[in-house]
């Protein structure tokens, strides 16, 4: 008799095995736009930052905005897998191996955007042999490495019985790459309970440190920003404001890439409309906080106006930043909240969308925390104003779609939903379950009067 665990696997493997005309069309695209990054940013190395918008006011432009923003992304991926695993919410097994293939890509595309920043990348490891322990930079880099390196290890974890059923399933008739991949790191797994109790004691230890090595990425990320005099970064709020905002940010990415793995792979029965109406209520909570940080820190910064306080208030409200600002302010904001609190607009389509315009909404505030704190000038001379140009969208659409195409190469190494944790959680059982009663359901309104 077939089980509904088999079934998972016989679908998870299927979608392994499969090159869809879809798949080879996005990964297609997606290696195109790499190549074209490549080359755009090989033009950069050679003729230097000079081919950027940055110049020596306005330093830091779009890669430190997209920097922050995939680490940011990043959190949500910890936050649905690790942070939701701590609170022993079941229903998060199915989207999980996807948030946690999120934040491992996340993490390698920030990592790029530093590199994207630096005139001479060669100097990049001056850093750490030269680097002032004194600076929130090195502090960064080596937040950021420690992060990258726990998220691998907490995701290879999570996948190591995955790799063992790819192994015994279809090993033999994968191609020699990703045959190689799956029996150096299914390692000797075999399911023995000796294997399985040290699998779950490695997973809950990971599970404590991972949570607060995001928390702590993400406030470090902050202090480079909050520890210095500019008035627009001078908040001990950054740290708060920098960890719930990726937390928003990363939900709405997740909603994203979960239809889009539903689509491709036909998932529908295991990622079901309960699965985005519960992230939706997710980012709703963080919107909600996220409002109340924005009110708070303007209100607390207008009431006072120190500094150069009004003039950071006007390029915000009606100056150059503006248009930017009230962009964010409502489709990064209000609009997403009032989608997922509005109970007309509770269903997948609207969590996608809410979910697409957070991200929109917060990749505007990170623009206008970077540029918008360069601008205010620390002598007296006009705000400098600061446009990205082509070679750097080009950069920028690059890296982007390498966060895309790792994703997509992901998908083929190892299954998108994790077996064993959906039959240890209950989850297989719970859908079973619903997927029955919605065809007992069926069967009862198609029945004859």
């Amino acid at each position: 008799m077939t089980t509904r665990a088999d079934t998972l696997r016989d679908k998870t493997i299927e979608s392994m095995q499969q090159f869809s005309r879809r798949y080879i069309i996005a990964v297609g695209v997606l290696l195109l736009l790499v190549i074209v990054g490549a080359v755009a940013w090989i033009i950069q190395i050679r003729d230097g930052l000079v081919v950027t918008g940055m110049r020596d006011r306005i330093t830091w432009g779009l890669y430190i905005t997209m920097f922050v923003f995939f680490i940011g992304a990043s959190m949500g991926g910890t936050f649905v897998s690790a942070g939701l695993r701590l609170a022993d919410m079941g229903w998060r097994s199915p989207i999980s191996r996807g948030a946690e293939y999120i934040t491992v890509a996340a993490l390698l595309t920030a990592a790029l955007f530093i590199f994207a920043d630096m005139g001479h990348p060669e100097r990049s490891f001056n850093i750490i042999l030269f680097g002032r322990w004194e600076s929130p930079l090195v502090w960064d880099v080596y937040g950021l490495t420690t992060y990258l390196a726990g998220s691998m290890i907490y995701l290879y974890l999570a996948v190591l019985p995955d790799l063992a059923l790819v192994r015994d399933r279809i090993g033999a008739q994968l191609d020699p790459l990703r045959r190689l991949f799956v029996i150096m790191f299914s390692a000797s797994w075999t399911g023995h309970p000796t294997q399985v109790r040290a699998l779950d004691i490695s997973l809950r230890v990971m599970t404590v440190v991972i949570v607060p090595v995001a928390v702590m990425m993400h406030t470090v990320t902050s202090w480079i920003f909050g520890m210095t005099l500019r008035e627009p970064w001078d908040s001990p709020m950054f740290g708060i404001y920098f960890v719930v905002g990726a937390v928003y940010s990363g939900i709405g990415v997740l909603a994203i890439f979960m239809v889009l793995l539903r689509w491709l792979n036909g998932l529908e029965t295991y990622v079901t409309e309960r699965h985005f109406l519960n992230l939706g209520k997710l980012l709703a909570g963080a919107g909600g906080v996220m409002i109340f940080f924005q009110v708070s820190d303007l209100v607390t910064s207008g009431f006072k106006l120190k500094g150069e306080a009004p003039l950071n208030l006007y390029q915000l409200a009606d100056g150059a930043m503006s248009p930017i600002f009230w962009s964010y302010i409502w489709l990064g904001l209000m609009i997403p909240l009032g989608l997922m609190l509005n109970p007309w607009t509770r269903g997948i389509k609207w969590v996608v969308i809410a979910g697409f315009l957070a991200n929109v909404g917060m990749l505007l505030e990170r623009y206008f925390i970077v540029v918008g704190g360069l601008r205010l000038p620390l002598n007296p001379y006009e705000p400098p104003n600061y446009l990205p140009t082509f070679l750097e969208l080009l950069i920028v659409v690059g890296l982007c779609a390498f966060f895309g195409l790792v994703l997509m190469i992901m998908l083929k190494l190892a299954p998108a939903i994790s077996v064993q944790e959906m039959v240890e959680t209950g989850e297989i059982d719970v859908l079973g379950e619903r997927a029955g009663e919605d065809q007992r359901g069926a069967r009862t309104e198609g029945a004859p009067a």
